[in-house]
């Protein structure tokens, strides 16, 4: 089976071709990172506009890319949500659109569902059951992943997720958009030790997050030193280590509770250096494996959907008849799968 898949929920516009034969065929992405730094920000119209601009051409470089025709493609998926309403109708109206006039099934996706299973287009992959960390601008979970479409929330954040505290300090540390890897390069240059800050819930018992407070610590930090160059360093090092801390502490903890030995870690805070460092140490010393997805996949792309869509339109799960969007729509909820 041939599917497109289309990823359309915020600010970058994702196609794939994914062939349960033969792999992932290619995927090509078009991020709008430039245009929303004018207004240090994604800007909802202006994300919704740019992907009717992009979309119908990223697919026709898609199909060249990989020599297929649109008249091969067997199913497409798309992303449903959660996200942005008007960036999401984009992905689902084409979506539907060509799924009607090819008279192939096209089915919409949860976002972190493609997140969560990006991983196993490595090699090796992980193997079903495994815990996955999903981190990124608007989400921080742990979820039990027993098998496509089978889900169980461990924990999550009560307020800022990581990627959305990374982005909130950047800013405050007068760094440029998109702030969180830009405050990851900085921090390279930093001392980590220099300036103590809080390790938020680390020890509340539970498997849940809290980064609102780490970001308010950091304020009150920033506010108190110098602006030098060097501070600033020191400041960003000392909080991505906290959150990585964390984020490290709470996963080994799943694991151990859960009693399984794969971690899945997915979402874009996935692709922080010192966030892959300090997890690899954890699993060799409690003898856990952890798994990534290629580091161009770790922010949203078209291939995780399209390898999602798959995975579900194989197994059975009824087809979309009409097209609606999701923009907040709980991963819980896909816990069971929908099988015809």
């Amino acid at each position: 089976m041939l599917v497109l898949g289309i990823e359309t929920s915020c600010d970058e516009t994702g196609v794939a071709l994914f062939d349960t034969g033969a792999g992932l065929l290619g995927h090509t992405l078009f991020s709008q990172v430039a245009m929303h730094a004018e207004y240090g920000g994604v800007v909802p119209e202006l994300a919704s506009r740019d992907h009717v601009r992009r979309l119908l051409p990223l697919i026709r470089q898609l199909l060249g890319q990989t020599g297929r025709e649109l008249n091969e493609i067997d199913g497409i998926a798309y992303t449903q949500g959660p996200g942005l309403a008007g960036a999401l109708l984009v992905g689902a109206s084409v979506a539907a659109s060509l799924g009607f006039a090819l008279g192939v099934p096209f089915i919409g996706l949860h976002h972190l569902e493609g997140h969560l299973l990006s991983p196993l287009l490595t090699s090796p992959s992980p193997r079903f059951p495994f815990v996955a960390l999903l981190v990124s601008g608007g989400h921080t979970q742990l979820m039990n992943v027993n098998a496509v479409g089978d889900y169980e929330l461990l924990g999550e954040t009560v307020d800022d997720a990581a990627g959305e505290a990374f982005d909130k300090t950047a800013k405050l540390l007068g760094l440029p958009y998109p702030g969180g890897p830009a405050l990851a390069r900085l921090a390279d240059s930093g001392n980590p030790k220099r300036f103590k800050l809080p390790r938020p819930m680390i020890g509340s018992g539970d498997l849940n997050f809290s980064f609102s407070g780490l970001k308010t610590a950091t304020l009150t930090l920033a506010g108190r030193e110098d602006a030098t160059a060097q501070n600033k360093a020191d400041i960003a090092a000392a909080f991505q280590d906290a959150i990585v801390e964390v984020l490290v502490a709470k996963a080994g903890d799943a694991i151990s509770r859960i009693g399984l030995d794969q971690l899945v870690v997915a979402g874009g805070v996935g692709a922080n250096r010192r966030l892959r460092e300090v997890l690899a140490q954890k699993a060799a010393a409690e003898g856990f494996e952890v798994f990534y997805p290629p580091l161009d996949l770790c922010t949203d792309n078209g291939a995780m959907i399209a390898f999602a869509g798959a995975q579900r339109l194989v197994k059975g799960v009824i087809a979309s008849r009409g097209f609606s969007v999701r923009p907040r729509w709980e991963l819980e909820e896909l816990r069971r799968p929908a099988i015809a």
